[in-house]
Order: C-alpha cells, then sequence, then structure tokens
C-alpha cells in the first residue's frame, strides 16, 4: 500500500493500493485492474479526503501541464488540467492578464481549480472560478470524450465544476481572464475591534474594493480583526522591484507549534502590526498568496496534522452565526491563527455542488488534538446547521452524510453522472449509511 499520497492538511492518513500516472491528455485513461476506482490528484493543495481513495487508486495529472492556446487579445487561456496556477500566472501576467478567481495558494491545478470551483477574495465582485470557465473536456472511464460548456453537454458541465473530480478526468479547461496593467495592487489596511464594527467596514468596502478580506482573531469572543482591501493597480510612471522570497519549515516537527500560548502570542502581535497609512502598492504574490512565502508551512502543526474548517452562512443570519461560532472558538482554548472571514456575492455557481452562495464564508485551521478537537468541529457544525449554511468539501476531513446533505442539496441529482470507476475517501464517507 502506497502512503505516500497525502492533502495538505495530511488527515486523513490513508493507505493507496495504486497510484497511476496520466502522461498525455490524448491518451486512455490508465485504469486500475478489476473494478477498482480511482480518483484524480493534482498537487495535493485540497485539505482532507476529496483527493484521496483509500484502499484504492489515485491518478496523478502533474505531466499535464501545457499551455494550449493563448488569446492575448481577449484574455481567453486553454490549459491542460494539470498544470499549476503558479505557471500560468508566469505566463499571463507579464501579457496583462490575470485569473478571475484564484485560491489563497497558487501551487493547486487548473483542473482542481475546476473540481472544488475554488473562490477568492473578489467573490463578491466576479464569483467563483466556475464562472468563468468557458468549457473543458472530460474523459470517462469508457473511452468517452465530452467537450462541455453552458451551451453544450450543460448538464455534465454543471456537474463536473464542483464536482469534486468525480464525473471523470478533466484533460483541459477554457477559461477567461481579468485584464490587468502590471503585477501590483493597490491595497488598505483596515483594523477593527469587533464583528459588529467588522460588518459595517466590509460593507463599505465592497462598494469600493473589489478584493476583500479579514483576518480575525479567534482567541478573543469580540473577534477583532484586520480587513485587507485590494484591486489592481493602474499603469504606473515606475514599479518598484520585487523579489519572490521564500522560507521553509525542512522537517516534520513530532509537535504542533500551534497551542494556546502561541496563538495569544501570534494574533496579539499581528493585530497591533503596524500598518501602512492609507493606500499602499504590493505586488500581487504577497497579496493574494501570503502563506505561499512558507514553504511546507503545513508542518508547522506537526505529524498529526490539523483540521481546515470552512463553513458559509447565509446573509440573514451570518452575523449571529458567526458571533455564536466565535464564542464556541474563544471558550474552546483551541483558536486558529488562520482565521479568515469574508462575504460571497449573489453571482450563482455554476455546479451542482458548487460551495459558494451568498453570505458569509468562515475558514480555519486546528491543530488535530484528537476527541477534543472533534467535539468543538461538532459544536461548529451544530452551529452551521441550524443557520442553513454548508461545510466546503475541499477543506474537510470529517463531516458527515447529514451534513453534506443538508449543504449540497443537489447531490441526488449529481448521482447520475458519477463515472462508475470514479470514487474518493470523501465520497464514500459522506454517502455511508449512518447508524
Amino acid at each position: 500500500m502506497r502512503d505516500d499520497i497525502r492533502s495538505w492538511n495530511r488527515l486523513p492518513t490513508v493507505g493507496h493500493r495504486h497510484v497511476l500516472e496520466v502522461r498525455t491528455r490524448n491518451d486512455r485513461l490508465p485504469l486500475p485492474p478489476g473494478d477498482e476506482t480511482c480518483i484524480p490528484f493534482g498537487n495535493g493543495r485540497s485539505y482532507g479526503d476529496v483527493c484521496l481513495n483509500p484502499g484504492a487508486t489515485v491518478l496523478r495529472t502533474r505531466a499535464l501541464d501545457h499551455l494550449i492556446a493563448f488569446d492575448r487579445a481577449c484574455g481567453r487561456v486553454t490549459c491542460e488540467s494539470g498544470m499549476l496556477l503558479a505557471d500560468l500566472l508566469e505566463l499571463v501576467v507579464p501579457q496583462g492578464w490575470f485569473p478571475a478567481a484564484t485560491p489563497g495558494t497558487r501551487f493547486v491545478t487548473l483542473g482542481g481549480c475546476v473540481a472544488n470551483d475554488v473562490h477568492g477574495k473578489n467573490h463578491h465582485d466576479t464569483g467563483s472560478f466556475g464562472n468563468h470557465v468557458r468549457s473543458f473536456e472530460l474523459l470517462r472511464s469508457d473511452g468517452q470524450r465530452l467537450t462541455c460548456s453552458a451551451e453544450h453537454n450543460a448538464d455534465w458541465f454543471a456537474a463536473t465544476i464542483g464536482g469534486l473530480g468525480l464525473t471523470g478526468l478533466i484533460t483541459q479547461v477554457t477559461f477567461d481572464l481579468l485584464p490587468v496593467s502590471n503585477p501590483f495592487m493597490i491595497t488598505q489596511g483596515y483594523r477593527f475591534a469587533t464583528l459588529d464594527e467588522f460588518w459595517r467596514l466590509n460593507a463599505c468596502a465592497e462598494r469600493e474594493w473589489p478584493y476583500t478580506v479579514a483576518w480575525i482573531d479567534c482567541t478573543r469572543h469580540s473577534g477583532r480583526g484586520i480587513l485587507f482591501a485590494g484591486q489592481h493597480a493602474p499603469p504606473q510612471p515606475e514599479l518598484p522591484p520585487w523579489k519572490d522570497h521564500h522560507r521553509d519549515v525542512p522537517v516534520d516537527l513530532p509537535f504542533s507549534c500551534i497551542n494556546s500560548l502561541s496563538l495569544r502570542v501570534f494574533n496579539e502581535v499581528y493585530y497591533r502590526q503596524k500598518l501602512p497609512r492609507g493606500r499602499h502598492l504590493t505586488h500581487y504574490v504577497p497579496y493574494f498568496y501570503p502563506l505561499d512565502a512558507v514553504k511546507n508551512w503545513n508542518r508547522i502543526y506537526g505529524t498529526r496534522g490539523f483540521y481546515q474548517y470552512q463553513c458559509v452562512l447565509p446573509p440573514q443570519v451570518s452575523a449571529d452565526g458567526i458571533a455564536d461560532m466565535m464564542r464556541q472558538i474563544a471558550g474552546s482554548g483551541m483558536g486558529s491563527f488562520l482565521a479568515v472571514l469574508k462575504t460571497f456575492g449573489s453571482r450563482p455557481a455554476s455546479g451542482m455542488l458548487s460551495f459558494p452562495r451568498p453570505g458569509a464564508t468562515l475558514a480555519l485551521d486546528f491543530p488535530n488534538l484528537g476527541e477534543k478537537t472533534l467535539r468543538l468541529l461538532n459544536r461548529l457544525d451544530s452551529i452551521v446547521a441550524s443557520s442553513g449554511g454548508a461545510l466546503y468539501p475541499a477543506k474537510d476531513a470529517r463531516m458527515s452524510g447529514a451534513m453534506f446533505r443538508r449543504g449540497f442539496p443537489q447531490w441526488e441529482k449529481m448521482l447520475a453522472f458519477i463515472d462508475p470507476r470514479f470514487s474518493s475517501g470523501f465520497w464514500r464517507r459522506v454517502n455511508e449509511p449512518e447508524g
């Protein structure tokens, strides 16, 4: 059994019977023997088991890393699905283009962006990644190749965007980019002392800025934090020099560096940091991808890994629901130092199982302390469920089937589009009988 295929949070720890390489987009799928199932595995930046297939097969797709076409006039690009967003950025930003929606790391594959319908700091302005996908090719286990778009094979298009890799292998994807003048951003930070202050600040910021996101201090009931707003910089007479610096966590730590003491110290220092006055110019990398500056940052949580927890609550209950969650987290002494709060806009998602929807989304990381952590997450689940919210499958390692079905009412419609040779640990977990 192979146990070297892991997701980013290192949970769950599982073994795979086979790891097969997809070498070119024109070949048939390298299927495992018998009726064993498989799931695409890109760069392993999902959290949990959407990209894992315990006891069965994963299909490594990183060899599918070619740019196929790029229309520089209109910003439409076609890439193979294993291409990293980082590599795309290096190609298109110098040409005056930028992804319309980007997650918080650039080390994800474009196929993963489609399969998880990733979102960014600008959902209120431009929606999620799937809203900008024009078409893709889907390779099924029986050899059938489907070209899918909103106009052609539309049901397959909707099932595959946000479809968690279950409908087959995305071999290539065509999507639209946003025009930019240079690689820099105009940004501004706003410190807030309470969640009530955040909601007021955020509502004002979203009317002016296309990108908004807040860090919040989960060790305090008040929910103090910093809102970071941004927009792509207009043409500049002169751009400052910038170099991408990396640090590294070189070894696996036997214990988590994240505990109640380190959290309180970090959050106090981070909240009190000196913010630049007014608007200032910064490169897009530290604004969109701050954690990418630390290679292997997931190792700070130790060999037991960590749980990522991301939820969305409907607009009418989000303020009360987020406040309840903050009270639970602060009271537990297990606050997250990577706590991110932002709002989603009203643009409908393209996928049946897409996570983004109108409301507020809170993303958190918790060290794996066993039952203590799971009890806290169960309490957070209760708040999300009673609020009519949902959890993000791409950042989950433990949600129940009931929680999944409640948050994704189109799950039964999705069943007709799942490839019979495709499955994942996540999909079996949320569909197994509960007793």
